[in-house]
């Protein structure tokens, strides 16, 4: 087996010492996370059995002007439901072999091996995170993260606990036509129904192929852009109000292609306090004859939205 057991405190201190640089780089890089977490929609709950979204879908009925001793409207009025999520768990192991610590000699060697192995598991849980996001929850068992693909990009399915099928206000506000060749016509369609007042979609974003149509179809030598998501490292353009960019982690499809355009007012990404991006303590193999040291990094959460109506999507050809 590897080893100085001394080695496990020294390593489990120096991951732990890392995780809060862990937790922010997680959300830097990739435009959707790091849109969510300067919004303030990354957060982080206690725990219990789920996560619990209070939805209103519908007014107050009683709601009325009056005149002295005139009677007021006491009837109880629905319109106010939940959207319950299941916690969802993701997990990165990190092991230093016992060959690569007899390589690695001496605490400064050891430790420059364990940031080496950091932030290759970093740069992959983002990466899997992003992919999940984009996605229809259904991925390894549907044990993978809910996505954009079952929240936005599906109707009359099951969100949280509600079929939409049947209460469809909880549907996504979708394109009046799919596929067809972007044009701003189509995208000004979605993004105006999705739409109320000042509450609009805060974030738009397609693939690669749809950015560099939608680019085409502005004025030549004018181009717009968001300087805050421009500072931020992020190409971007506007339509109307709001910045558009793109994901690689989105298909390069030409056809079909998707567009999301997001109101971040009513998507959470919540994480679970004592599991949100949390390391554990470097142990010994525990599989017998193994001869190296692990550590987990561990996420339990889930991506949730209070009303899907206030989100848009479309497919279009570039």
């Amino acid at each position: 087996m590897a080893g100085n057991p001394d080695f496990n405190a020294l390593l489990s201190t120096t991951l732990q010492n890392y995780q809060p640089t862990l937790v922010d780089n997680i959300f830097k890089d990739l435009v959707l996370l790091n849109h969510l977490n300067e919004r303030g929609r990354v957060q982080v709950e206690e725990g219990g059995t789920s996560i619990v979204e209070p939805l209103m879908y519908a007014v107050n009925n009683t709601v009325a002007s009056y005149a002295g001793y005139d009677t007021i409207d006491l009837t109880p009025q629905d319109g106010i439901s939940a959207a319950e999520y299941q916690w969802k768990q993701m997990a990165a192991s990190i092991a230093i072999s016992g060959i690569e610590e007899a390589k690695n000699r001496g605490t400064e060697a050891i430790i420059k091996l364990l940031n080496a192995k950091i932030q290759q598991s970093e740069m992959s849980l983002k990466s899997s995170l992003n992919t999940m996001l984009y996605s229809n929850g259904t991925g390894n068992g549907g044990k993978d993260f809910n996505g954009l693909g079952n929240i936005v990009g599906t109707q009359n399915n099951s969100v949280g606990g509600i079929d939409s099928t049947t209460n469809t206000w909880w549907n996504p506000t979708q394109a009046t036509t799919m596929g067809a060749t972007l044009s701003l016509v189509n995208m000004a369609d979605v993004y105006n129904r999705a739409s109320k007042g000042s509450d609009v979609a805060d974030l738009i974003v397609t693939n690669n192929s749809l950015y560099e149509k939608y680019e085409s179809l502005l004025t030549p030598n004018v181009r717009y852009q968001d300087v805050a998501k421009a500072n931020a490292g992020f190409q971007n353009l506007m339509f109307k109000q709001t910045p558009m960019v793109f994901d690689l982690a989105l298909a390069t499809d030409t056809t079909d292609a998707p567009m999301y355009f997001l109101n971040s007012k009513y998507l959470k990404l919540t994480g679970m306090t004592s599991h949100w991006f949390a390391t554990t303590d470097f142990q010994n193999g525990t599989v017998a004859g193994v001869d190296a040291r692990y550590a987990l990094v561990m996420a339990f959460g889930e991506l949730t939205c209070s009303n899907r109506s206030r989100q848009g999507y479309m497919t279009a050809d570039a």
